[in-house]
């Protein structure tokens, strides 16, 4: 990234040599986003963000579409969840697909749904909060079957698990750069050529028209190169990752955790739970000031701190939703890492215990 924040500055909408330059460094970028989900180059559209391109795909092919129904599952990010309530502000009708207690779709929820013909679905590959995997693939074919558009929110998912655009049969995928270790600020909407969207940001026709803006070219390399990253190291690191999600999760059911959505397939970088009685606010801060970041739950919620609504949306008591803290595995991460957290965790967990004691 560094040349393009320097000597290499330019526009890539310029016809000057640092336009072109800027020019080529994009598509270079474009082709590589597409390849680690064997897209086609000419599918990606770049945005400021995974939330823009969620927006972008669901409001923009509304827009082209009577007012009719649209169907997301219980569990999507706000960013999902957010623009189809606007629609239903608009004459659309909006409907969550509720899922069972391990945060999976349920079958016979979809199924009812997809009875009333959605116009469209949206439905995220892997969960934020638990890293729950669905079966996006199976569940898309039903969609195209009643000729509703079909979105995958994968941002989670890029560089956790393989994500192929074609093979998961999908209208639109999202992707976020931050979350494969590149820079943040970057996304990309991949879209089928067939699904015709109204743009957000109207302006000087950058992105197939559907983007306008300069491009943040800086970004956009960024993000090209941690796709290429990705995909080289994936199986690697995926299975260093899994033996340190084993190790953590052994040590904190040997606390009294309860790990949500243990018995469904989930990412291996991510471990949702909850020890009952310990709230989850509290213990995110002291284990802060420990040294190890942690959340308690979706990190783009954490201004509103009310219980984790995917937790809530899988059946999850309201209590012991408000106990859940979530840990992210991330590739630097070692064993010396999973055992320092459970020792800091234990000394917080002691800590409280003595605290309540006292005060009761």
């Amino acid at each position: 990234m560094l040349p393009w924040l320097g000597d290499r500055f330019g526009n890539a909408s310029s016809r000057h040599e640092y336009g072109r330059a800027a020019r080529k460094a994009v598509d270079e970028a474009r082709g590589q986003v597409a390849a680690a989900v064997k897209a086609h180059p000419t599918e990606v559209i770049f945005t400021g963000s995974g939330s823009e391109a969620n927006n972008l795909f669901i409001k923009g092919a509304a827009a082209f579409l009577k007012p009719g129904l649209i169907a997301v599952s219980a569990i999507e990010h706000p960013c999902v969840r957010e623009p189809a309530r606007q629609l239903a502000r608009n004459g659309w009708r909006c409907e969550e697909i509720a899922v069972d207690g391990e945060g999976r779709v349920d079958p016979v929820a979809f199924d009812r749904v997809l009875a009333e013909k959605p116009r469209l679905v949206s439905i995220m590959l892997a969960n934020n909060e638990t890293g729950v995997i669905q079966d996006v693939a199976t569940l898309a074919k039903s969609v195209k079957a009643a000729g509703s558009w079909m979105h995958c929110d994968a941002v989670q998912a890029l560089g956790k698990i393989d994500v192929d655009f074609r093979a998961l049969g999908v209208h639109g995928l999202t992707l976020s750069a931050h979350k494969i270790q590149g820079p943040v600020g970057v996304g990309a909407l991949i879209v089928d050529k067939r699904v015709e969207l109204a743009p957000l940001v109207a302006g000087g026709g950058q992105e197939r028209n559907v983007r306008s803006g300069t491009e943040n070219v800086m970004a956009i390399v960024g993000f090209g190169a941690a796709c290429d990253l990705i995909v080289r190291d994936r199986e690697a690191r995926s299975r260093q990752l899994a033996a340190l999600q084993r190790r953590l999760e052994a040590g904190l059911v040997a606390m009294g955790a309860r790990i949500f959505s243990a018995g469904a397939p989930r990412l291996v970088n991510t471990s949702f739970f909850a020890i009952p009685g310990v709230d989850g606010e509290t213990l995110v801060g002291r284990l802060d000031r420990a040294g190890f970041a942690v959340a308690s739950g979706s990190a783009c919620s954490s201004v509103h701190p009310e219980p984790s609504h995917t937790l809530m949306s899988m059946g999850v008591d309201a209590a012991l939703a408000r106990a859940a803290v979530r840990v992210s595995l991330g590739a630097a991460s070692t064993p010396q890492d999973v055992d320092g957290f459970l020792t800091a965790l234990g000394e917080c967990l002691a800590s409280l215990r003595t605290m309540t004691a006292v005060t009761v």
